[in-house]
């Protein structure tokens, strides 16, 4: 394991101190699970947006999507736990 050293301001080291006791681990479990738990949400992130991105210009190159009313009567009537077909998919350019 390596070691590295952070210097936190004091009100931000005093809250770390404050959430680790409450939750019964150390200080350090503590900013390692903080640490874990951004960098795991930073990759999702990422992930979402290529993801996204991906999908702009697969749409982009086919010319094909849904029409957004379709799409919004499709998950409000799967709110309401409505059986529904998906919207189809249409051609949006010529």
């Amino acid at each position: 394991m390596n070691t590295t050293s952070l210097k936190l301001p004091d009100d931000v080291k005093q809250l770390a101190v404050a959430a680790a006791r409450h939750q019964g681990i150390s200080p350090h479990a503590f900013m390692v699970d903080a640490i874990r738990a951004a960098a795991l949400a930073a990759e999702k992130r990422a992930s979402f947006v290529r993801d996204a991105l991906a999908t702009q210009a697969e749409t982009l190159a086919s010319g094909e999507g849904h029409e957004a009313d379709a799409v919004h009567a499709y998950i409000r009537a799967r709110a309401r736990g409505e059986t529904v077909s998906r919207p189809e998919v249409t051609a949006w350019r010529d």
